[in-house]
């Protein structure tokens, strides 16, 4: 073969390789937080690599793997094949609005290798949806985050965060109309999944959130039929053997979540997810810290890698607390940082590039 022609192949085949490699995802811009010393040793579900940096190519996407569903444990892809969402949650949007930008947004998917976020709603606390906030600019906020992750062809969790108010039934009105707004909009969007109860706390049952979903799933599939569902547990998301003994039984595409704070929640939680999941039952860590509970403590980098190790075993998906710069441990940015987009390592807290590390490997 002649030496040109070699030269013409070579180069079509190169091509050919590069287009490949942008996967799901674009290339880091220049002024971003790339980290060339970020340790390589972990390993993951679609995707996995076997070792190194995650790329783009790598990511579960809505425009590869399209709308979402749920066989057996597994979240799974339009082709049944299983995937992770691995991601960042954003604080209560009616406090920290500014980050809901598509700059934001793409830095997170591009770079940090997100292929998720979590839009969180307050119901109560000041400002929240259902205690006097500004219910459109509220709704407006989720709207443009979805539309800004469908943009970075990332998947979004509507999540209706109750906290402070304990028992989802308190506002169940409330959320039968939120929610019927909501999946009637995003009905044919295949990137978007509902998170209808963030913490059932303080001394709520789980056969009170069984109620409560109940209630509001039904109105979410008379609008979108096949939309994944995740129901918090009680104890602030953490007792998921009580709805392993008595799941929901009357729908499909259900996922039930953990949260976790990795220095207060250690291997007896782990050991009650694993039974979980072995016995059955589809969880997915809507919320997760490296922090203590308070989210303001103490940080445990050791204990947050166990807990990664164990998600990745079984392919459950996670999302870091928080994308803000509040004054507390559990933030991704330093209090100091007055940016929303363009985050270099300085911005980050240790938290921060703790999640930022993880989610690259």
């Amino acid at each position: 073969m002649k030496k040109s022609i070699r030269i013409l192949l070579y180069t079509a085949l190169l091509s050919g390789a590069v287009l490949l490699s942008q996967g799901c995802g674009g290339s880091a811009e220049d002024g971003t937080t790339v980290d060339n010393d970020v340790d390589t040793s972990g390993s993951r579900a679609q995707g996995k690599p076997s070792n190194g940096e995650n790329t783009s190519s790598d990511l579960a996407c809505p425009s590869v793997n399209g709308a979402l569903r749920v066989e057996g444990t597994q979240l799974v892809d339009k082709n049944g094949s299983p995937v992770q969402l691995r991601g960042i949650s954003t604080h209560g949007l009616a406090w920290f609005p500014d980050y809901v930008n598509e700059a934001c947004f793409q830095q997170l998917h591009e770079e940090w290798q997100a292929n998720v976020i979590r839009l969180a709603m307050y119901t109560a606390e000041y400002g929240g949806y259902c205690t006097g906030g500004d219910r459109e600019a509220l709704k407006q906020l989720i709207d443009d985050g979805v539309s800004f992750a469908e943009n970075q062809d990332m998947y979004a969790v509507i999540d209706w965060h109750i906290l402070s108010d304990s028992n989802p039934n308190i506002y169940l009105e409330d959320a039968k109309i939120f929610f019927d707004e909501m999946a009637g909009k995003y009905a044919d969007s295949d990137h978007v999944l509902y998170e209808i109860c963030n913490e059932p706390n303080g001394s709520t049952s789980w056969s009170e959130v069984k109620s409560y979903a109940e209630q509001v799933i039904p109105v979410i599939r008379a609008r979108d039929e096949d939309a994944v569902i995740l129901v918090g547990t009680p104890n602030w998301s953490q007792s998921v053997e009580q709805a392993a003994a008595d799941p929901i039984a009357s729908y499909e595409n259900i996922m039930y979540t953990l949260h976790f704070y990795a220095a207060t929640h250690t291997d007896d939680l782990r050991a009650k997810l694993s039974e979980a999941v072995d016995g059955g039952l589809p969880v997915f860590v809507s919320e997760y810290g490296i922090c203590d509970a308070g989210g303001s403590g103490a940080i445990d980098q050791a204990q947050a890698d166990l807990w990664i190790e164990t998600l990745d075993k079984y392919g459950i998906s996670y999302m870091a607390w928080n994308l803000s710069n509040k004054e507390e441990t559990s933030a991704m940015l330093k209090s100091g940082c007055g940016k929303t987009s363009g985050f270099v390592q300085e911005d980050l807290s240790d938290a921060g590039r703790w999640v930022y590390q993880t989610l690259r490997n």
